[in-house]
């Protein structure tokens, strides 16, 4: 890498080692986003941005710039970027279910049909226009049952729309059954057709899903962070089966939500975490809890694993996923998506102090300081959920008649008292500001 254009950094490449074991003195960085993470990394001691063409060491990029460029650059050992190369296998709507029931057939043949059971997350999906046919034959098995067509590639509820007949997505009827005149217009948008749970979990009459973040910064092998703080997102109109044209009713989006007529910036349609898990311990009973935050934890790690193998892995990039959850009725969670690019933009106060305590503590994990050991299980607000294999807390066990039990390192919802973990973790640092 050339000299460093900022003039921010000394050394030839800019990326100056003190002592070892004393972390780096500058890390220079480019972002392309305009949000809280430009914040986070302007507040950051000793990391200079990058204007244009200057040499970076960091780059919080968006996926298009990675689609222009990765595959151009030279990355010198210690560079990082916050996206793998074909992010989209696990991102985009269509690869997810694809590479979900491929590793679903794969665990079905090597492990049996209740251990495959662990992957039924996802509610029947279809790509259309290629899988009409097979779309076809589904509806017709369950008529009266409603369906939510998705684009494969746009998010914040663009695009998406609930139908219960099929003269309602005659578009996407496939191609060989289409008129010579209709093969000659423009090929119709990927969109995936999914059964819409019905049934969703309820609170006030308003159906919720929920944001969680998972932080990978391996594919091989596989280790993944989960952060303890999330929210769930209500919709602003109470649950109707009656009006499936209502987007207030069924998309649970902020971008959606903000253009209702009643919507109160202030009070927003946001529930914290923590919030969401102590009503659910009041309304039920722990046990019930544990087991349904259990089966949230199965969604992250089987999800990433039916990608490991096609995921390019690369020692430079790291991932922080926005993953989208849906409860049913029945506590039973569903995989309704995973964003490579999950929104950065506060929608209110306290959404960003949470998002800019996410970004902070992703940036610790990421250490361009070179302050960890590799060894940590907790980063701030973080928990190691997987390194190689599960990852279990100190200590701790539950253990039921004949069935003994390590506790999943994992606390999602739980306490976050980060500011006193990072204290003691980053104390021997002594270019670290105070927290």
């Amino acid at each position: 890498m050339s000299k460093s254009k900022t003039g921010g950094c000394k050394g030839p490449s800019g990326y100056q080692k003190r002592k070892d074991g004393e972390g780096r003195s500058c890390v220079r960085y480019k972002c392309s986003l305009i949000n809280t993470i430009l914040d986070v990394l302007h507040q950051r001691p000793g990391w200079v941005e990058v204007k244009e063409d200057g040499e970076w060491d960091f780059n919080w990029c968006d996926v298009g710039w990675l689609r222009e460029n990765f595959d151009h650059s030279y990355m010198e050992e210690h560079v990082r970027i916050c996206h793998f190369r074909n992010h989209y296998e696990l991102t985009r709507k269509n690869l997810m279910v694809k590479n979900l029931k491929r590793y679903r057939k794969t665990i079905e043949r090597e492990a049996g049909p209740l251990e495959a059971a662990k992957c039924d997350f996802f509610p029947r999906t279809f790509e259309l226009p290629s899988e009409y046919h097979l779309f076809v034959e589904e509806f017709k098995r369950s008529p009266g049952s409603t369906w939510i067509m998705k684009p494969v590639a746009r998010s914040q509820g663009k695009g998406i729309f609930l139908f219960r007949k099929l003269k309602d997505i005659m578009e996407w009827k496939k191609d060989g059954t289409r008129s010579e005149e209709q093969k000659d217009e423009a090929q119709v948008e990927s969109y995936v057709a999914q059964r819409y749970i019905e049934n969703p979990y309820l609170i006030n009459g308003r159906k919720f899903d929920l944001r969680v973040y998972v932080l990978v910064t391996s594919y091989l092998p596989l280790k993944a962070w989960l952060y303890r703080d999330g929210f769930a997102r209500f919709s602003n109109t109470r649950f109707s089966l009656s009006s499936i044209d209502d987007q207030y009713v069924h998309l649970t989006n902020v971008a959606v939500q903000k253009t209702a007529p009643d919507y109160d910036p202030e009070k927003g349609c946001k529930w914290q975490m923590k919030q969401l898990r102590r009503f659910l311990m009041a309304k039920h009973n722990r046990d019930v809890v544990d087991v349904l935050f259990k089966n949230i934890d199965n969604i992250f790690i089987r999800s990433l694993q039916s990608v490991q193998k096609v995921i390019i892995n690369d020692k430079h990039c790291f991932e922080l996923y926005g993953y989208d959850i849906l409860l049913d009725r029945d506590l039973k969670p569903w995989l309704l998506e995973v964003n490579a690019s999950p929104c950065l933009t506060a929608s209110s106060q306290e959404d960003y102090e949470m998002k800019y305590r996410l970004l902070e503590d992703t940036l610790h994990i990421v250490d361009m300081e070179g302050r960890l050991t590799g060894t940590e299980k907790r980063v701030g607000g973080f928990d190691l959920m997987w390194n190689d294999g599960p990852v279990y807390r100190e200590n701790v066990s539950f253990e039921t008649p004949g069935n003994p039990h390590l506790a999943a390192n994992t606390h999602l919802g739980g306490a976050n008292n980060r500011k006193k973990q990072l204290r003691q973790l980053l104390k021997s640092f002594p270019g670290q500001k105070k927290i």
